[in-house]
């Protein structure tokens, strides 16, 4: 039976901690710990069966594309509640159009933003909150740019627990603040920036004895790192050339890298695919310090980007981040919010929607392909992030300076002759055009 332990990553260091504490720092040096495991011996292909058989059943946790892979995450006790909403099992989808437009490459979408709450933030969140329950807390908390904040709220409150949710003042999206306090979390706006909110909520954490789900919490890291084997399994276990992922606090991609490794120790793959963080110019300080070769990274005080779920300046996880690129042997981009608003606008043309952040991975591709840092034709997924309605302000902000989307919203007097007035140009042209086609 596989078992599950925790260990510093600092490499000085490297100390197993206290099983039997919750903290998500080294007892010892302060570095951030991952969950390891000693696991039994499974063949993959057998796995790979048992993986697939189980999208049939009707148990609540096989319907779960996080706890479907449980064999990768055996944290969990027999007696363990299992907390979740059905996460994960979200689409991967082509989309011919963008990939010409980006590259040209094979370009397909891992969109998590179907997941319950609208970002892939819960494929983490089933996983520490399930953890904080087995351990009998009853609180907990979190910093957020609003991903988080909605998905924590949704699960503690599904778990019976009380959420505390620390924002920076005005720095959020009115849809993800609503969710958060539509799902019960006690919401306090404090601070200008994401990194000065966290600052202040691990400061006052031990005092009122809360359980912090930010990614710092390695439990998160557990959960989140099931995208790749779905996605692999997807893609009937053939690795791409690259995985794209947008860079915030960079839990993501640490993940990623995290499940990669395992699954090619496992012998589920051969090849591992390049893995590519793309940062908002303005928050980017990760990139800045790989682009310069740096090795440490300097924090951006004022982090300054209208994608908010990457608006970060001072990334929790970028030491597992660099392991995993280096692993990898992936690299970094970064992008002004115009290239965003216009990749964004490019899916939105193939009928994906997401958040700007999201946006950003399929913008820093193009980037690499016309850098020819990336091929031609190469075999590319990006993950996107979040669900097109996180953050409905910006989509209105931009659209409403755009010549185009105003001549798509129309306001007419409500009679027939306005209504025809109107709608003579489009539909006029809509007729003529069928009339020609026809012929």
């Amino acid at each position: 039976m596989s078992s599950a332990y925790l260990q510093c990553i600092e490499d000085a260091c490297r100390r197993k901690q206290d099983t039997k504490k919750d903290g998500h720092a080294c007892a010892y040096c302060g570095g951030l710990l991952e969950v390891k495991y000693e696991f039994e011996a499974f063949d993959p292909e057998n796995m790979r069966r048992a993986w697939h058989q189980r999208r049939l059943s009707g148990e609540p946790i096989d319907r779960s594309g996080v706890w479907r892979f449980r064999e990768l995450i055996p944290f969990t006790g027999p007696g363990d509640r299992i907390i979740s909403l059905s996460e994960g099992s979200t689409p991967l989808v082509g989309t011919r159009r963008t990939g010409w437009w980006a590259g040209p490459v094979h370009l397909t979408i891992k969109h998590q933003g179907n997941n319950p709450t609208g970002s892939f933030k819960d494929l983490g969140m089933t996983a520490c909150i399930t953890r904080a329950d087995s351990r009998g807390i009853r609180r907990v908390a979190c910093a957020s740019t609003g991903n988080t904040s909605s998905s924590m709220a949704a699960y503690a409150a599904r778990a019976g627990m009380k959420a505390l949710l620390f924002v920076p003042y005005r720095q959020i999206s009115a849809a993800k603040l609503a969710q958060a306090l539509d799902f019960g979390a006690l919401v306090v706006e404090v601070g200008d920036t994401f990194d000065e909110a966290f600052r202040l909520l691990r400061e006052i954490a031990c005092e009122l004895d809360l359980y912090l789900v930010n990614s710092v919490n390695p439990f998160r890291i557990e959960g989140q790192k099931t995208i790749v084997a779905e996605m692999l399994e997807q893609r009937a276990w053939q690795p791409p050339d690259y995985i794209v992922v947008p860079g915030g606090n960079l839990g993501n991609v640490s993940a990623i890298g995290k499940g990669l490794r395992e699954l090619k120790e496992f012998g589920f793959i051969e090849k591992v695919p390049q893995l590519v963080v793309v940062q908002a110019a303005g928050a980017s300080p990760f990139h800045q310090m790989l682009a310069g070769g740096l090795s440490e990274l300097t924090p951006v005080d004022k982090p300054d980007t209208e994608a908010t779920a990457i608006r970060i300046g001072h990334p929790a996880n970028w030491k597992k981040a660099q392991r995993v690129l280096e692993w990898s042997g992936g690299f970094t981009e970064s992008v002004s919010d115009t290239e965003i608003f216009e990749a964004k606008a490019m899916l939105a043309e193939d009928g994906v929607g997401c958040e700007p952040a999201s946006a950003a991975t399929v913008a820093g591709v193009r980037k690499l392909v016309r850098a020819g840092r990336i091929p031609w034709h190469a075999d590319i997924v990006c993950v996107l992030t979040g669900n097109q309605l996180k953050d409905t302000e910006y989509v209105m902000r931009h659209r409403s300076d755009d010549q185009e989307s105003c001549q798509r919203l129309l306001r007419v007097e409500p009679n027939l002759e306005a209504l025809r007035k109107a709608l003579a140009p489009v539909v006029g042209k809509s007729r003529q055009s069928t009339v020609d086609s026809r012929q």
